[in-house]
């Protein structure tokens, strides 16, 4: 039985664009065929987002490929839930960024470890992280 992993937006971008930023050892972990990996719907809009405003120019072809390089990863589409925006909004963590409220908040609700290399989750209370 394998392991099921909540993927931050920037893990996603790493693994299809450049997959060498992640170690090479959480590599082929997540590419172990009993692991699960979810996408978050969240990720979807921060990338269109960011894309939109100019920040993240490099992530412009997920966009318009976003289902496909999905499933090319082999992962599953993790919707956005009332638990899961519940929790987002009334969690005491002083972090303002919805995004990662909301990733934080689904791995939280779905008790999946947060593959991050992000800090700002670092001593959010219950939340798993791997990295």
């Amino acid at each position: 039985m394998g392991v099921t992993y909540l993927l931050d937006t920037h893990t996603l971008i790493w693994l299809l664009g450049t997959p060498h930023r992640l170690p090479a050892e959480l590599r082929d972990e997540l590419a172990r065929g009993e692991n699960r990996l979810l996408v978050s719907a969240v990720s979807a809009m921060e990338v269109a987002t960011k894309v939109r405003l100019g920040k993240l120019d490099e992530a412009r072809f997920l966009v318009s490929t976003w289902e496909q390089r999905v499933a090319d990863l082999r992962a599953e589409e993790l919707r956005i839930s009332a638990p899961h925006a519940l929790l987002a909004g009334s969690m005491g963590w002083d972090h303002r960024d919805p995004f990662d409220r909301l990733l934080a908040a689904q791995s939280l609700v779905e008790n999946v470890p947060l593959v991050t290399r992000d800090d700002v989750f670092t001593g959010l209370p219950g939340l798993r992280t791997r990295w």
